[in-house]
């Protein structure tokens, strides 16, 4: 019996040693994932496979198109995608001219594919617009419908070496936005009451989407290209010019691919990429000289972003040239859902018209959160006012205050070279109740700043390596 009890015991304490060493190895390789977050961005980057299509082609000239930049090919261009849809799917081909459209609607296993000399110009002809369930801002509506539109399906591409050509000019569409450097006159009509009216009137008193109609006589206008709850897209290769709105907006969409886009549009609201509400997308070898943000990864606005309720994460940008813009990789301000895991690395910034580098803007009205920022090996020729710019006061429409506080946590600078910061090397403003915590600048130098920072309320800014106007920096850690 006292045998039997001691081999029992010593058995237990195998046991125990056993299970404990297994529990620690599992520690250490958690805390090793959290050391090399760069692990997570290789796992999204094998998730995001590319859509491929049936070997079979539709050229929209087989479908009546004319390429004479005056007649309207809308219809040739709907018939040439429902044939191929219900084919199976492939690529419908548009050659080599010029191509005048309304809105094109993408369907199921359709590329959408622009040879070399071709171009697509969209019409400005308000006519030619159906009403759509779109987005505005951050907030949903039935609106114009956005110039190429997938709504709830999978796998759709536009691809090509091929121009498209929104037609935003200071003639058309930008004057809406109510300011005269883009043609808007006193007496002008302007999208400010139409913006009230569904945010203020429509969205914070929860009036279902399907009864938020604007369209003719509102002056919101189209966005360019928008997946809207798509599965599968890729965007490759196209040129994208004069964009009434936001250029390319995948919107609760999951598994994106926007991969050598070329994307020149100097207008108001002419954000480059803007993936909202989505998952799981790649953005590369890409270019943007922009009226505004470059990237700006959004999450739906105040009451509307908290009604989706959908994070935007594993946002991967890669290989990318920002030119002009409002900022170069930018999280909000439509941000209520709350954004996290991304990643940006090997990018080249520079204009003397590029504002900022990293931003990140909210305040107390939006909400929402970012988290788990990676930043690394990029290349800063010249910013304007920061490299790495955190507002949690923005605001542009009157008051933007309310009793949502934002919080920001754990953003990482790694390898950025900067020869011409601007005004600041980091411009940080949060608030006492919730400061900004755990910013990490490794490896990074930055020239020519008129200060180092400008800090209020940030929490644990750690600087290994870092030098700013030649000076080595010392963390501060709360």
């Amino acid at each position: 019996m006292t045998i039997k009890k001691y081999y029992n015991l010593k058995t237990l304490v195998l046991l125990f040693l056993c299970s404990s060493m297994f529990f620690i190895g599992c520690k250490e390789k958690t805390t090793s994932e959290k050391s090399n977050p760069w692990d997570k961005m290789d796992s999204i980057l094998a998730s995001v496979v590319p859509p491929a299509f049936p070997d079979k082609t539709y050229n929209i000239l087989d479908f009546g198109a004319i390429a004479d930049s005056t007649t309207l090919n809308t219809e040739a261009f709907a018939k040439a995608i429902k044939k191929c849809n219900e084919d199976g799917g492939g690529k419908v081909i548009v050659p080599a001219g010029k191509f005048l459209t309304g809105p094109i609607h993408l369907e199921d296993n359709v590329n959408l594919h622009l040879q070399a000399n071709s171009e697509i110009l969209f019409s400005t002809n308000l006519d030619d617009f159906p009403i759509v369930h779109t987005s505005y801002e951050g907030t949903e509506l039935m609106n114009f419908s956005p110039l190429v539109y997938a709504y709830k399906k999978k796998n759709v591409a536009i691809t090509g070496d091929g121009i498209l050509n929104g037609q935003g000019s200071n003639e058309n569409w930008w004057p809406w936005c109510g300011k005269d450097s883009y043609g808007w006159k006193e007496g002008d009509p302007k999208q400010h009451t139409s913006l009230e009216k569904l945010k203020a009137g429509m969205s914070e008193k929860g009036v279902p989407v399907e009864e938020r109609i604007f369209g003719k006589g509102e002056f919101l206008r189209p966005t360019f290209i928008q997946p809207f709850e798509c599965e599968n897209v890729l965007i490759k290769g196209v040129k994208i010019i004069n964009a009434p709105f936001w250029v390319i907006h995948p919107l609760k969409s999951t598994n994106v691919t926007v991969d050598g886009v070329t994307v020149e549009s100097h207008g108001p609201n002419n954000d480059g990429c803007d993936p909202e509400y989505s998952k799981n997308v790649v953005i590369k070898n890409c270019t943007f000289n922009t009226g505004d943000d470059c990237i700006a990864i959004k999450s739906g606005r105040n009451e509307d972003g908290r009604r989706v309720g959908i994070v935007s994460e594993n946002i991967v940008v890669q290989n990318c040239k920002m030119i002009d813009g409002h900022g170069g990789v930018v999280m909000g301000s439509e941000i209520s859902a709350g954004v996290r895991n991304v990643f940006v690395e090997n990018c080249v910034m520079d204009s003397p018209n590029l504002d900022r580098a990293i931003r990140i803007k909210t305040n107390t009205k939006r909400g929402g959160f970012v988290k788990d920022v990676y930043v690394r090996n990029i290349k800063v020729g010249q910013v304007k006012e920061a490299v790495l710019r955190i507002n949690l006061f923005y605001g542009i429409y009157g008051t933007q205050e309310g009793s949502f506080m934002p919080e920001v946590d754990n953003i990482n600078l790694e390898n950025i070279q900067v020869e011409n910061g601007g005004q600041y090397g980091i411009l940080a403003k949060g608030y006492a109740e919730k400061p900004i915590q755990n910013i990490t600048f490794k490896d990074v130098t930055i020239k020519k700043v008129d200060s180092t920072y400008a800090l209020e309320n940030v929490k644990n800014l750690n600087f290994i390596n870092t030098t700013i106007n030649g000076v080595v920096m010392k963390s501060k850690i709360d």
